[in-house]
């Protein structure tokens, strides 16, 4: 079996920025975008269930998170993608070529996602709390991984304080590295 190329995968948290750079980068790179938590969401409409409420039932059945793990890897193996998700840089790990975690503060994520989703940010912080803390156990006892163990990445980026375009600008930069060493190389080429 060959291992697929330009597997590139981003982590983070709910609220850091891991989707606008996902899609930043599928786009620039001309390769697929494929999304765990829009996995998860659409699991959850088919179930007629809140993400809060599919997160709940979760916890009692690894099948979900096992199916979305599953489904992870076999976009993976295609190759050309850009993988996002809480858990997708661990469960790729050993075939991504290049992983990056974007990360904020807690309060810099809730404003965000609250702002998004037009909600009030008290509600959005105990939500956010709470799914976190629920998946980081989920994790721990399913995998043995600790989502905390920022290891595995090879670049982390803080987006607390800077503009999308800041961090864009570090994206390429990340993106430029990787292709210069060859760790990846644009579907165009």
């Amino acid at each position: 079996m060959q291992l697929p190329n330009n597997v590139i995968v981003i982590g983070g948290p709910a609220g850091s920025g891991k989707t606008t750079y996902s899609t930043y980068i599928a786009k620039k790179l001309g390769f697929s975008y494929v999304s765990s938590g829009m996995i998860f969401r659409s699991i959850a409409k088919e179930r007629g269930l809140s993400i809060s409420e599919l997160n709940e039932l979760a916890e009692k059945d690894s099948s979900i998170d096992y199916y979305i793990d599953r489904r992870t890897l076999e976009e993976a193996m295609k190759g050309n993608v850009v993988l996002e998700g809480h858990l997708a840089p661990w469960i790729v790990s050993n075939i991504a070529d290049l992983k990056i975690y974007f990360n904020a503060s807690l309060k810099t994520r809730v404003m965000r996602i609250a702002e998004r989703e037009k909600r009030n940010w008290k509600d959005v912080l105990i939500e956010t709390a709470k799914r976190e803390y629920s998946q980081a156990m989920r994790f721990k006892k399913m995998y043995g991984i600790d989502v905390l163990d920022l290891s595995i990445f090879d670049f982390i980026v803080s987006t607390e304080k800077l503009t999308i375009e800041q961090v864009k600008f570090i994206v390429d930069q990340i993106i430029e590295y990787a292709i210069e060493n060859k760790k990846i190389q644009p579907a165009s080429i």
